[in-house]
């Protein structure tokens, strides 16, 4: 009887351990999982921000300008219209940015695409060495920043405080400009360069417009594209 009694005993233990083990598994597992997709979203934010600052940083993102200024086709965006932008959703009575380019010499080159995979989400204009980068409306130089693809940059906050100018591949600023000066559309504010992945020698201006909520937070917005806007 006792044999037997042992023999129960054992039994029970056995499987208490088995189901014990089981349940500390299936925690573990479920632990591994959750924590698996976390570093998936995790690593998905990180990749589709890379460029976005937080709210606390006090540097603005990098553009997306590509290392290479595009030779227009008759493929290139721009042989077909533009889409039209809704009332008020653009700025107004922009002026080209680079002083001697009429509207005739603009290519979109808005949609191409850029190393990394991605988008362009600019234009860029081709102009020699040193030509002079005007101002493309009234507004409020708020950074003078370089990035490494962008170079040599500038970020200009509109009149009306709904919009953000950013100019760059800058060779240099215009003497004496500084962050908080009101530039006057037409004013030369830099000089056209091939700072940051530009490409040496490949003299251009990379001008994109963002459509912004938040003054404060100016690297934070939507592109538009500029080639429109400025071939009327």
């Amino acid at each position: 009887m006792k044999l037997a009694s042992h023999r129960r005993t054992r039994i029970i233990l056995v499987f208490l351990a088995i189901f014990v083990a089981v349940g500390v598994l299936v925690v573990r597992l479920g632990r591994i999982s959750r924590n698996g997709r976390r570093e998936i979203l995790t690593w998905s934010k990180s990749h589709s921000l890379a460029d976005q600052p937080t709210p606390s940083s006090s540097s603005p993102p990098q553009d997306n300008s590509g290392s290479v200024l595009s030779t227009p086709t008759s493929s290139t965006p721009d042989a077909s219209p533009a889409l039209p932008i809704p009332e008020g959703a653009a700025p107004n009575n922009l002026i080209i940015p680079v002083a001697g380019v009429r509207p005739d010499q603009l290519h979109d080159t808005f949609s191409e695409s850029r190393s990394e995979g991605r988008v362009h989400d600019a234009i860029d204009i081709a102009a020699p060495l040193g030509t002079p980068v005007l101002a493309a409306a009234d507004g409020t130089i708020v950074k003078l920043f370089y990035s490494e693809r962008g170079g040599i940059t500038i970020y200009q906050l509109s009149a009306d405080n709904k919009f953000v100018y950013y100019y760059a591949h800058l060779d240099r600023y215009a003497e004496g400009l500084t962050e908080g000066h009101f530039a006057k559309q037409g004013e030369s504010i830099a000089y056209v360069g091939d700072t940051g992945n530009a490409g040496a020698g490949n003299y251009h201006l990379h001008f994109s417009i963002a459509v912004i909520s938040d003054p404060k937070h100016y690297w934070e917005g939507v592109n538009i594209n500029p080639y429109p806007l400025l071939k009327r």
